[in-house]
């Protein structure tokens, strides 16, 4: 039988470098839609049974656009709370109640990367379910990884854990493979793992990534498949970078 496929969208941000602290950061527009539109499309294209946009600042304008625009969701789209941001592994931390009475797999997307497509989306879950993963991420490999947290691998070429750009150590920071920050993981083991996380980190926040550090002490099998196309998995953190999109589409 088919697993179930959940979708959390990471829906909570300020965007402080976006010129407009009024404003949610997924609200502001890409081609004139705001980037959570293109997000939320995109899980209803691959069939989830269920969207959880993790929303916080200026949520209100989220949820009431999310409304409107889509009511033909209303029986899938449900919304969580992180209104004091901790961190991607707290966004996550509140879906837990949306999801207790949910088996399957649960897919996690960012509101501020718009432009990730079906069809590299599609190649991710195959790749996912194919090798009978129990939890996987993109990742990518940029001319310039700095600022981006690496995706390690073992003499093998197996994935193994991924590390923050600001806790890497010098060699570390030769690896080119980046965390592109979507990931898919088995509803089962998710929360456990989610349990398990700790703020003792650069940024003193909760890591959604240190679950692989978990899922590798449990034995869990894990996989990082390579996107090709860097600008598909690129997140949008300021103005610049907003103009710069626009001008790739």
């Amino acid at each position: 039988m088919e697993k179930k496929l959940a979708t959390v969208i990471m829906a909570a941000g300020k965007g402080k470098r976006m010129k407009n602290p009024d404003k949610s950061k997924v609200m502001f527009e890409l081609k004139g839609k705001p980037m959570i539109g293109y997000v939320v499309e995109l899980a209803q294209k691959i069939n989830s049974d269920i969207i959880i946009p993790v929303v916080g600042h200026q949520k209100s304008s989220v949820i009431d656009f999310l409304n409107e625009k889509y009511p033909d969701l209303k029986d899938k789209l449900k919304f969580a709370h992180q209104d004091v941001q901790l961190g991607t592994g707290h966004a996550v931390m509140q879906t837990r109640e949306l999801l207790e009475d949910f088996s399957g797999d649960v897919l996690i997307l960012s509101g501020d990367v718009p432009l990730l497509s079906e069809k590299t989306l599609g190649l991710f879950l195959n790749y996912h379910i194919e090798n009978n993963f129990d939890a996987s991420l993109i990742s990518a490999v940029p001319e310039d990884p700095a600022g981006y947290g690496r995706v390690l691998r073992n003499e093998k070429n197996e994935f193994y854990d991924i590390r923050e750009h600001k806790d890497c150590n010098a060699e570390e920071l030769k690896c080119r493979e980046i965390n592109s920050g979507i990931y898919i993981i088995d509803s089962g083991i998710l929360f456990k793992a989610l349990d398990t996380l700790k703020t003792d980190n650069a940024q003193g926040e909760y890591y959604l990534t240190d679950v692989f550090k978990y899922f590798r002490t449990e034995g869990k099998k894990t996989g990082a498949y390579i996107a090709e196309n860097i600008t598909e998995i690129t997140g949008v953190n300021s103005s610049e970078q907003l103009k710069e999109l626009e001008s790739k589409i």
